[in-house]
């Protein structure tokens, strides 16, 4: 190797090792404390990032903040009793150097208002009011109860795990939408090509609306479920694994393999199931461990 050729290949080593050394000092860590009283709220905007919230020890709301470059700030005030995050992007930014990651501890009655364009949304052992909203933003609600529940998205996929006695609308464009063991007085989910998963018990004196123009419905529930259900798809099939008591007046014309209108269960108590789809599929199965 000629000297020329040595000298080159060692400062292109120096320049790629202080453009990693920049990239790396430009990360930072910041965290912001802020004292609120009885049901705060907290607000967090972030258009490229993830954003984390769980239950915080006293009326502390604690924000920790890893900015991915010099190319974004975050923009931070108490208003009255309501924290507010704002992401400030800087011209430059992108997706990469404008990400800002936070983890945020807050009271477990504040409302939290969350909003990302992609990275994802995570709130877990609250019970105030929750509200998320992302383009393709991954979306995990989990061990929430007595809670209004609100979420939207474009084409991310949300889960729900463990929420009780809850308030729950659920809008996405083309996200599957996944619900373990998820009851409450309404439990809604709209979908435009996304499919819908469902696995319980539909809880009691509840009222479950699941609709899909073009994607899969499938409940699964257990063989002592009290409802009554009713279930169409235009162009798609509907079946049942559960029998059901059929109704003596119906609203439409059924027809099997398409449409299915019944109670399940003989107990006083009974929630209220309907799904609906257009092209999609429909399945109420029974679980299998039964």
């Amino acid at each position: 190797m000629s000297g020329h050729t040595i000298q080159l290949a060692t400062i292109s080593a120096v320049l790629a090792g202080t453009i990693m050394s920049g990239t790396l000092l430009a990360e930072t860590h910041k965290e912001y404390r802020f004292n609120v009283g009885l049901r705060a709220g907290v607000s967090v905007n972030n258009p490229y990032g993830s954003v984390s919230v769980k239950p915080s020890t006293g009326n502390i709301v604690v924000i920790s903040a890893i900015l991915s470059s010099d190319k974004v700030e975050v923009d931070n005030a108490l208003v009255g009793n309501r924290v507010e995050i704002q992401s400030h992007l800087l011209p430059g930014a992108d997706a990469q150097s404008g990400r800002v990651d936070y983890e945020i501890l807050a009271p477990a009655d504040a409302s939290i208002t969350l909003h990302s364009s992609n990275g994802s949304l995570r709130a877990e052992k609250l019970h105030g009011d929750v509200s998320l909203e992302g383009a393709a933003a991954t979306v995990d609600v989990r061990d929430i109860s007595n809670a209004h529940v609100h979420i939207k998205t474009l084409n991310g996929p949300v889960t729900l795990s463990n929420v009780q006695d809850g308030h729950i609308e659920i809008d996405s464009l083309s996200g599957n939408v996944t619900l373990r063991s998820v009851n409450g007085p309404l439990v809604q989910v709209v979908s435009t090509s996304g499919g819908i998963s469902y696995v319980g018990d539909f809880g009691d004196h509840g009222d479950y609306r699941f609709t899909s123009h073009s994607g899969d419905i499938d409940a699964v529930v257990p063989g002592s479920t009290s409802a009554d259900v009713s279930a169409r798809s235009v162009r798609g099939e509907v079946h049942d694994d559960i029998p059901l008591q059929p109704k003596q007046h119906t609203s439409f014309v059924l027809k099997e393999g398409v449409a299915l209108w019944g109670t399940m269960g003989r107990a006083a108590i009974s929630s209220t199931v309907v799904l609906r789809s257009f092209s999609g599929k429909i399945h109420l199965r029974k679980r299998a461990s039964e």
